[in-house]
């Protein structure tokens, strides 16, 4: 596979916090990359798209909540998809209203503690990333 120098994969996440838990999404089983890794809601950015309307999108998409989007990012790090670098803008929200509805990307989800994250995912930078989210003060 030829690539460009400098070339990234570009990807955003969502931190979505209802009270003091964190949403946590598996990925199925059919998943490209990653299977059966707990993670949080994700995804990549398409071309000419801006990272908020990335997320703005996955968030309907994968989970159909209805939330409050900081718009500063908690986290902005490298990391590999495969053999392709990539950069992961993870951004946080609060739940404000609806159940989770997954689509088929996630087979299973749960409202974890970082705590609980922590333990249950093998994505320490995304893990790091919650730990400091859950600490910052939301906007009134």
């Amino acid at each position: 596979m030829m690539q460009l120098e400098g070339a990234h994969i570009v990807a955003v996440g969502a931190l979505i916090f209802r009270d003091e838990r964190v949403l946590a999404m598996r990925r199925s089983a059919h998943k490209d990359a990653g299977a059966g890794l707990w993670e949080t809601l994700s995804g990549r950015v398409r071309e000419n798209e801006e990272p908020l309307d990335a997320i703005h999108r996955e968030i309907v998409e994968e989970c159909a909540l209805r939330v409050a989007l900081d718009e500063r990012p908690v986290e902005v790090y490298a990391a590999r998809r495969g053999a392709l670098p990539m950069i992961v803008a993870l951004y946080r929200a609060r739940w404000v209203s609806g159940e989770v509805v997954r689509s088929d990307e996630h087979d299973a989800h749960a409202w974890w503690t970082p705590a609980e994250f922590r333990a249950g995912s093998t994505l320490t930078r995304l893990a790091d990333a919650i730990d400091r989210a859950a600490l910052l003060p939301w906007a009134r």
